[in-house]
């Protein structure tokens, strides 16, 4: 850890206002030990968050922080990394918010490579707006909306990651603290498009995914021997259905970030007094 920051760093003087016992609480713990443990300091750190039970974990950090609209996070932590490289940007949703309106945006942000890190607290149902099945729910999970369950397979977004050439894909669990840091902190020192999916148990409206169900399912990959640079190997893993696994499932150590891809090391924040040469014989043009 830095000599200089402490995980304590991160923390807003606001109190969270998540329910007693929500996995996010340890979600957001996580987070801000990895950032403490790569070196990072609020100054440098930007958080962007959606829509959900996650929406306001910028509040609840002490860093720069924007609150988006549903499904429109990562966007948003794409156009600030871009502009500026030298912050760490990272982003947090729900499998709500990540996997259903904004899963466009998560596949483009995957296969773009940008670098910074996308945390999803996936708890399996919308937990805000009350307890409806969530694009990861179980197949017979019974809501107020869906009382013989949704009846669909569940997204399965490791696999989307995968396909989208996802080049770091990890899940790690809000309970286990120092293997979910440390899960995300490798998220952090990765180059490229770190992602990890969070099982971040909703104690309010989810009474089947619960803590004890994932202590007693959890796989640790650390405790086997997977390579999670073999491709191969991480995508019969991804797609086991019959076990939960936490750990770096794939990590391509040839990863290449977008921006060095394309020669974006520039600070494009600092925007200089006036309008450039010419833009307002362009303006002209349209008016």
């Amino acid at each position: 850890m830095s000599s200089e920051v402490r995980f304590t760093d991160f923390k807003s003087d606001k109190q969270p206002t998540w329910c007693p016992g929500c996995g996010d609480f340890g979600t957001m713990n996580g987070m801000m030990k990895a950032l403490a443990n790569t070196g990072n300091h609020p100054d440098d750190t930007f958080i962007v968050a959606g829509i959900g039970c996650s929406g306001k974990i910028g509040t609840y950090m002490h860093s720069y922080a924007l609150h988006g609209v549903h499904g429109r996070a990562l966007p948003v932590g794409t156009g600030v990394k871009l502009a500026n490289p030298d912050l760490e940007v990272m982003v947090a949703g729900g499998d709500g918010d990540g996997y259903s309106i904004g899963a466009g945006h998560f596949v483009h942000a995957v296969r773009r490579n940008v670098d910074m890190t996308y945390v999803v607290m996936d708890n399996r149902i919308y937990g805000l707006t009350k307890g409806q099945a969530s694009p990861t729910s179980r197949e017979d999970f019974e809501t107020a909306t869906t009382p013989e369950g949704p009846k669909q397979p569940p997204v399965n977004p490791l696999a989307l990651a995968l396909a989208a050439g996802g080049t770091f894909i990890a899940q790690s669990f809000s309970s286990d603290a120092m293997r979910h840091a440390e899960i995300v902190q490798r998220a952090i020192e990765h180059d490229g498009f770190g992602f990890v999916n969070v099982f971040s148990p909703c104690v309010t409206f989810n009474d089947v995914d619960t803590y004890d169900y994932f202590r007693d399912n959890l796989v640790d990959l650390a405790e086997t021997e997977h390579d999670p640079t073999d491709e191969d190997e991480a995508k019969t893993k991804i797609l086991d259905s019959e076990k939960e696994y936490q750990g770096v499932i794939y990590q391509d150590d040839r990863s290449v970030p977008y921006s060095e891809q394309f020669g974006l090391g520039a600070n494009m924040s600092e925007i200089p007094d006036g309008a450039p040469e010419g833009a307002m014989d362009l303006v002209r043009e349209f008016y």
